[in-house]
Parts: C-alpha cells; sequence; structure tokens
C-alpha cells in the first residue's frame, strides 16, 4: 500500500517538526508501504521521502490514502482539495493530520466551528482524524474503513 503525505516545503523553526517527519517517513516505510508526496527533496517533504528511502522504502506517485504534516498554504491547499473532492464523492479514501504538539489545533477548531454552524455535517468533519502520534494516526489510516457517507451530489 502507498501513503501520500502533504507537508511543507520548508522544515519550520522547531527541530521536533523535522524529528517528526523523519519518524513519519520511517514508520510507513518499515511498515512496508510507500510514501507518495510532493516530490520535492526540500523542506518536511524532503525529510520524509529522505527517511523512507533511507528505512527502505518506496517513494512513487500512486496515492490510494492521504496524511496531512505540517506546511504553509501550499499543504493547507492540498488538504482542502482532497477533503473536497471527498466531499463531491470523486474518492472515498482516508485522510488524517498528523497534529504535533498541537500544530493543527486552530484549523482543527475551525472545521470543529463550520459543523456548529451548519456549514460542515459531522460525516464530512470525520473524513479527517488526527493523532499526536505518527504511529497511531498511520495504523488509523491504514486500518480505516472507506467512508460509506454519500458526497454531496448525492445527498
Amino acid at each position: 500500500m502507498r501513503v501520500c503525505v502533504f507537508c511543507g516545503s520548508r522544515e519550520g523553526d522547531r527541530p521536533l517538526y523535522r524529528d517528526a517527519a523523519a519518524e513519519l517517513g520511517a514508520l510507513i516505510a518499515r511498515a512496508g508501504h510507500g510514501v507518495v508526496y510532493g516530490g520535492g527533496n526540500i523542506g518536511l517533504m524532503g525529510i520524509i521521502a529522505d527517511a523512507a528511502l533511507a528505512a527502505g522504502g518506496e517513494v512513487i506517485g500512486v496515492i490510494p490514502r492521504h496524511l496531512l504534516d505540517r506546511g504553509g498554504f501550499g499543504t493547507l491547499d492540498e488538504l482542502c482539495e482532497i477533503l473536497t473532492w471527498a466531499q463531491l464523492g470523486l474518492h472515498r479514501k482516508p485522510c488524517g493530520v498528523l497534529n504535533t504538539e498541537g500544530y493543527f489545533d486552530p484549523l482543527l477548531a475551525m472545521f470543529d466551528h463550520a459543523v456548529r454552524e451548519g456549514f460542515l455535517s459531522i460525516a464530512h468533519r470525520q473524513l479527517m482524524p488526527s493523532e499526536h502520534n505518527a504511529q497511531r494516526l498511520l495504523d488509523r489510516l491504514l486500518s480505516a474503513v472507506v467512508s460509506g457517507e454519500n458526497s454531496l451530489h448525492e445527498a
């Protein structure tokens, strides 16, 4: 199986972000899975790819699972695109967020606010589980049952 990781072309200011990215790439590879990413050799995406390769994994371009790591506008764009595609019924692939040190707490709170205000269904909000621990997130994604939620077109 292959896991697509969306993350930043920058490393961030805190060493723990680089460490978590390297751990994630190595965990995916050691679990026998391939890493799919943006293709850059810089930032967190380069760290994840390098760690996966160093652990004997493959890094290629097929996307059956989606995983979000820290990043900026490009990473958030990728996340929103994947979630929108799921809402529209264009795919039913699991997606998850690695929320190291609560990095994505404000974004997750915004999604919860959208549910409370009636702009996002609970089922669609649940398309994006988050974990603080890379191994738990990877386990959740790899064992995920594809959502049976109707797309916006089917609702």
